[in-house]
């Protein structure tokens, strides 16, 4: 399938100043990007096949040099986590920011402004995990009121605000990691270069939790 109409050439669509505007959620579709909510549902997709256990090495090598990324995912450091594998995407197909219970900083707000306003993506998601080491050393630094040392401490001050209070009768960690990853989701939706993108539908954020036992991410 044609990737662009045919009375258009590729190049027109952003050399051409005599040309037309092109609202830049066409544009991305004219590329091979999909939008939100066929981006969300690739990587669901991906996901059932490598729960599943269908998804194989070769996999990594669909797309190749010059495949545009489509999704861009903030994710945590744990090594039990590929991001890539978890969403069954090959190379060139998704953007991954990674750091310890998927902690915003300038770096990572910095990567996902990069991503969506240079590289187009139309969607951002938001993945934690069960088991998430960051936030139970956050869990417990609330309950007990001793933060760590060093630079842990602003994974902690990060964190701290989405657990409950010390002795909620509903305290779960799966519970805190949920609120944590709807507390960074609203963070991003705030965001003011997301905001015009967001009001035009161009691109989602979202967030869903992987579960380590079953290989499965469950979208929040």
């Amino acid at each position: 399938m044609a990737c662009h109409p045919p009375s258009v050439e590729p190049a027109r669509l952003f050399s051409d100043p005599t040309a037309a505007p092109i609202p830049l959620q066409q544009a991305a579709r004219y590329l091979g990007r999909p939008d939100p909510v066929e981006a969300l549902t690739r990587l669901r997709a991906g996901n059932v096949r490598f729960a599943s256990g269908t998804s194989h090495p070769g996999d990594a090598l669909n797309g190749g040099v010059g495949l545009q990324p489509y999704a861009v995912v903030v994710g945590c450091i744990d090594a039990r986590v590929p991001v890539e594998a978890v969403f069954g995407q090959g190379f060139g197909a998704i953007c991954v920011a990674r750091s310890a219970g998927h902690v915003l900083d300038r770096a990572v707000m910095g990567s996902v402004e990069f991503a969506v306003t240079d590289l187009q993506v139309s969607l951002v998601v938001v993945l934690g995990h069960d088991d998430c080491r960051a936030v139970a050393a956050a869990d417990e630094a609330v309950r007990t009121g001793r933060r760590p040392a060093g630079a842990r401490q602003f994974l902690i001050d990060q964190i701290a605000p989405a657990m409950p209070t010390a002795g909620s009768a509903d305290h779960s960690l799966d519970k805190a990691t949920r609120s944590h990853i709807h507390r960074t989701v609203a963070t991003l939706r705030q965001a003011h270069y997301l905001k015009e993108a967001l009001t035009a539908r161009r691109i989602d954020v979202v967030g869903g939790i992987y579960r380590l036992e079953s290989g499965h991410v469950e979208m929040l």
